[in-house]
């Protein structure tokens, strides 16, 4: 991904939180003829190593999971993004866009048993904190069953490329009042936006 030095997101706190907050991605690799793309939930875990393992899984039936292979797969993280006015500025200028947008490369391997209902336990438990459904709850032939519908896997990250474009060459009244008028709007990407641009000036 093209990120001009201004616009790139090096902190690797606010990196792994925005990774963890926008948690469904899409996953891109090649066919061999063609790129293909699946969208889907992960999780995000640093080892000791401070090394950034991802983990999913797609549908047997999903052909993209044959793809994986030597090649890096890419997972493309997208959060808030809007259009931005030239109105708002003290001065002449052109349209332009804000956004936050990270790419993750990684080699991927597929997941085997015991690993597959370990990652499976855990997406439910971080998606029913606050309930007590849980897979180990489940009828446990019915649980074999399903995860024979699915592939787990894992992709060891190699690369990050972290994009944030949130009018940072912009002077302070100009950056304020892009803020203000952001908050105006009743959509909440803009809101978001604002928030972020707050963050990152601070």
């Amino acid at each position: 991904m093209h990120i001009p030095k201004l616009y790139r997101e090096e902190d690797r706190e606010e990196i792994l939180r925005f990774l963890r907050g926008n948690n469904f991605p899409s996953l891109v690799t090649y066919d061999g003829e063609k790129p293909i793309a699946t969208h889907l939930p992960v999780e995000i875990v640093e080892n000791e190593q401070d090394k950034l393992t991802i983990f999913a899984h797609i549908s047997r039936a999903n052909p993209q999971w044959k793809s994986f292979g030597e090649q890096e797969a890419l997972l493309i993280f997208q959060g808030a993004h809007t259009y931005i006015s030239p109105r708002w500025y003290n001065h002449v200028n052109v349209p332009t866009w804000n956004y936050q947008m990270i790419h993750v490369y990684g080699k991927v391997r597929i997941l085997e048993g015991d690993e597959v209902y370990g990652l499976l336990s855990r997406l439910v438990v971080n998606h029913e904190a606050h309930s007590e459904y849980r897979l180990e709850s489940l009828p446990q032939d019915f649980v074999q069953k399903e995860m024979k519908g699915i592939v787990a896997f894992a992709m060891d990250v190699t690369r990050v490329d972290a994009g944030y474009k949130l009018s940072q060459n912009r002077n302070d009244e100009d950056h304020q009042n892009i803020i203000n008028e952001l908050h105006k709007r009743s959509d909440e990407e803009s809101h978001q936006v604002a928030d972020a641009m707050k963050r990152q000036r601070q």
